[in-house]
Order: structure tokens, then sequence, then C-alpha cells
């Protein structure tokens, strides 16, 4: 049975940019409240804090109803089981699950290891009522694109349903981008036709997640082909942020380190109206929660002064209304 979309966002810590006075909790919880555009709230609380979120939760009539994290296969699986449980305890009914590209002993993940424990994972999930949906994401097992469809096929194959994260944005910043497209062969696979990112072509890669089923939970992010590096802010190894993330609404000067070209983002926004479409006209979607997730990461957002809120609010707001669009439509014909 189709569910009615809702719209949450994620909490991070940071309300507008990162290097603003924090705001509290609660006092996060009241602004996204009074804000009255979102349905819930995308978050995985600290175990020591879980009852100061499931009050507020409850206060500000905001569920907690999707989570995530992200693991290191070898050492963190029962970690993926206790917030599992721990999401199912505060109402959360879908899991965002991240497998870091590499092993706890430093291979790279099998596809095979990868379906084992999606596998228990679903067992579990399933039994206690909180879902877990592996993402696509960057710096993941999951940015070979292709090698999702091959995971789906082992856990399909024994039996079970294939549950993922749709985050577009890692895939709509890579087209076009000469650098992205030497990480995971990703320059062969284009070349070769074995995949398709641009989502106005017939057979790109969202497309063919959305028409099998597969996306069960759906993330938020504004990004556009060759996506600007983020020059304001440095990873780890003192490399430029990646840049997974475009202002969605346009920002004032000196809020963001290049021009903003709100064209850019139609690529972006065609995949999530297909992902809406589909849902409302098929019979194959089982998707229910679309996460806004604007984030301060250096591969995000990190450094700039555009304010993640407003962002994700205005982006909230652009899917209801496509979404009214939608419907529209389909009660016309």
């Amino acid at each position: 049975m189709r569910k009615d979309l809702k719209i949450g966002t994620n909490y991070s810590g940071i309300f507008h940019y990162d290097k603003e006075k924090p705001i509290s909790l609660e006092d996060w919880f009241k602004e996204i409240s009074q804000s009255k555009i979102f349905d819930y709230v995308d978050k995985t609380p600290p175990k020591d804090q879980f009852n100061l979120y499931k009050k507020l939760s409850e206060k500000y009539d905001l569920p907690i109803l999707s989570s995530g994290w992200f693991y290191v296969l070898g050492k963190e699986e029962d970690f993926i089981f206790d917030n599992l449980k721990m999401g199912a305890d505060i109402g959360t009914k879908y899991h965002n699950v991240q497998i870091i590209n590499n092993h706890a002993d430093g291979h790279q993940v099998s596809d095979q290891e990868v379906a084992n424990i999606y596998m228990r994972a679903a067992e579990y999930g399933e039994k206690v009522g909180c879902l877990p949906c592996f993402e696509i994401h960057i710096n993941m097992w999951s940015e070979d694109f292709l090698r999702i469809n091959s995971v789906a096929k082992i856990v399909q194959d024994q039996g079970y349903t294939f549950r993922m994260t749709l985050d577009h944005s890692h895939i709509i910043f890579k087209m076009n981008n000469e650098e992205e497209m030497n990480r995971f062969g990703l320059a062969q696979q284009l070349k070769e036709n074995n995949i398709i990112l641009d989502p106005f072509t017939e057979g790109n890669i969202a497309q063919h997640w959305i028409d099998e089923g597969y996306v069960w939970l759906m993330h938020a992010r504004s990004a556009v082909p060759n996506n600007p590096k983020n020059t304001r802010a440095k990873n780890e190894d003192g490399s430029f942020g990646r840049g997974v993330q475009y202002p969605f609404i346009k920002p004032f000067e000196g809020q963001y380190h290049t021009y903003w070209n709100e064209e850019k983002l139609e690529p972006w926004k065609e995949v999530m109206r297909r992902v809406i479409k589909n849902h409302y006209t098929a019979d194959n979607s089982f998707l229910e929660c679309i996460s806004t997730e604007f984030i301060s990461s250096p591969d995000y957002g990190g450094g700039s002064t555009y304010s993640l809120f407003e962002n994700a609010c205005a982006c909230a707001q652009w899917i209801r209304n496509d979404i009214i669009k939608i419907n529209q439509l389909g009660e016309k014909k």
C-alpha cells in the first residue's frame, strides 16, 4: 500500500553554519517545529541522550522516523544491531546504513561481505521494526555505483527484499567531473556504456534503482554536475572538500565561494521529480521518508556561511510543491 510521503530534516548539531554559536537541542527542535515544514527528524541519538530526544520528540510532535550511521565491517557489526534496536525503541522506521569501503583488516569489502551483513541486518530490523537501508555514498563501498546492483542481486536471490537510501547528490556531483571520473573506474564504465549518470538520459542509474523498487529512504541535498570543490574546508589529509553540496537557494554575497546558478540544479531536481512521480503513479514504491540533509562537513558545506536550515526549508517546500503538482496532474488524467 502506497504511503504518503513525509519530509524530515537531519540533526547534525549545526543550525545555520559551522562557525556560529551552537544551538541547544531543545531550541533546535523548537525551531524545526515552528517552521511547520517538516514532519519528522532524522537522527540516531547518542545512547546517553535517548530519553532527552524521546522527550523533545514528543513535546514538539516531531517523531524520529529515520536515522543513520556509518560502520566498519569486521569491527562494528554489533553496533548496527544496537542502533536498529534503539531506533525501534524510539519509533524510528528506517535506519540509513553506510558501510565504509575498507574492512577493519584493510581489504576492500566484497559484494558478498556487504550482502551478508545486509541480510543479517534486514532479518533483525524486520523483527524489531526498524528497517536498514544501505546508502549510495562517497567513501563507502557503494561509491562504485554498479556494486549496488550486484549486492541487490545477491540478497534477492536469497529471498530478501533489497532496500537502499537514495542520495543522488553523490551521482550528480560526479557528472562532467574529470577528477571524480578517475575514481572506481567510472570513466571506463561510462565509456563502455555500463552506466549512465545523466538523469535526462534513458537507462540512467538512478532511474534503474527507482524502477526496481530499491528506494525505501531518500536524502535530499542539492548538488550540481561538476560541483565546485569546497575550497573553504579541508579534510584530514589536507585535501579540499570534494563538493557534494550546492546551495538550493541563492546565497548572499560572500556566503558561498563561487558563482551560483539556479539552472544547474535541474539534473538534481529531475531525479527528485522522477522519484515523486513514480511513487504516486506506479505500484513499486515503498518510499515513505525524504530527509533533507544540508551539512557542514568538509566535503559538503564546511566553511561557508549560507544557512543550512534555510536551504533545508526551501528544499523541503519545493519537494512539497512538486508532490502537489504530481498529484494534481494525476487527478486531471
